[in-house]
């Protein structure tokens, strides 16, 4: 059985972590460079099962709970976007790759674009979805009452809020599986509320308050973008006008699906995420270099042995 790696990282005096997922069968060759997944403010390293999965036979699997997230120390007052992208910075430089591929899904997408147009030259390829470019009054509403409820203790009443101002509640716009996303959001608001991540609220503050930047364009890189067809949080016309200031990219809209077509569209995304990092490139883009196996060190920044365990599927 392929093992995971867990390899801990500091950057700013704030502690953080990745997870490595090795590719099956290192004696071939990889049919892409290692891909680093990131989320949004509930989807930390064991929040993606379905890219382990259709990814994981391509190339390694890169995963993370950065500042803010999960298991990590959260974030310092102030503006996040320089500390999360040296926390990125850190991770590719740690893993010894020339170039990676990134996915960036929600809040998970400003922190790949910013990471892109930093180091454009290290990006193989970059995919984006549900881009939050434009997050308008009704969700930031959702947001201010789902505040309210927490401060007065309902911890049940900020989870039905929160996850219902990410979602397409509109009975004229079906979703697919559109319930079961709802129930299983809810359900990880209350269990990151509960202790499994203890900066949970900070996170998703930070990801609705915050103002990222997705101006400036993007040149050099191949590029995806797609969106869920009932998107609430940013239309998908929105996202398809930021879609233009990238140079060359893609964008699609899958049916029946919003904001969180990750859930609702696991197993398309996924698919959809492989056959884009190993299509072969048109003839005006760059040629990549040969992807190789990561030359992960024995010990871990700390000194101490690397970690390892099983892979796990989160409940």
């Amino acid at each position: 059985m392929t093992q995971e790696i867990i390899r801990s990282l500091a950057v700013h005096g704030v502690r953080y972590s990745y997870r490595v997922l090795p590719r099956d069968g290192r004696n071939e060759p990889a049919a892409t460079e290692p891909v680093l997944v990131l989320g949004g403010a509930l989807q930390g390293m064991y929040g993606w099962p379905q890219m382990d999965e259709h990814l994981g036979p391509l190339t390694d699997v890169v995963t993370a709970d950065l500042p803010g997230m999960g298991t990590a120390d959260p974030l310092p007052p102030g503006p996040a976007a320089g500390v999360l992208r040296d926390a990125v910075t850190a991770i590719v430089d740690d893993l010894g790759a020339p170039r990676i591929n990134l996915f960036g899904f929600s809040y998970g997408a400003a922190i790949a674009f910013g990471w892109a147009r930093h180091a454009p030259a290290r990006v193989a390829r970059l995919v984006l979805g549900g881009v939050p470019v434009h997050i308008g009054e009704a969700q930031r509403a959702y947001w201010r009452r789902a505040a309210e409820r927490l401060a007065e203790g309902d911890q049940e009443g900020f989870a039905a809020l929160a996850a219902d101002g990410l979602m397409c509640l509109d009975p004229d716009r079906p979703v697919h599986r559109g319930e079961l996303a709802r129930r299983y959001v809810r359900r990880s608001f209350l269990h990151a509320l509960r202790g499994d991540s203890p900066h949970t609220v900070d996170s998703l503050h930070r990801a609705l308050g915050d103002r990222p930047e997705f101006t400036g364009g993007l040149s050099g890189v191949p590029a995806l973008v797609f969106a869920g067809e009932h998107d609430t949080v940013t239309s998908p016309e929105r996202q398809r006008e930021f879609a233009a200031t990238i140079e060359g990219s893609r964008f699609l809209t899958l049916p029946e699906s919003d904001h969180w077509v990750v859930l609702e569209r696991s197993d398309e995304v996924a698919a959809l995420v492989a056959d884009f990092l190993t299509r072969p490139l048109l003839p005006h883009q760059a040629a990549e270099p040969e992807p190789h196996a990561l030359p992960y060190p024995d010990t871990d920044v700390w000194g101490g042995p690397r970690r390892t365990r099983p892979t796990v599927t989160p409940p």
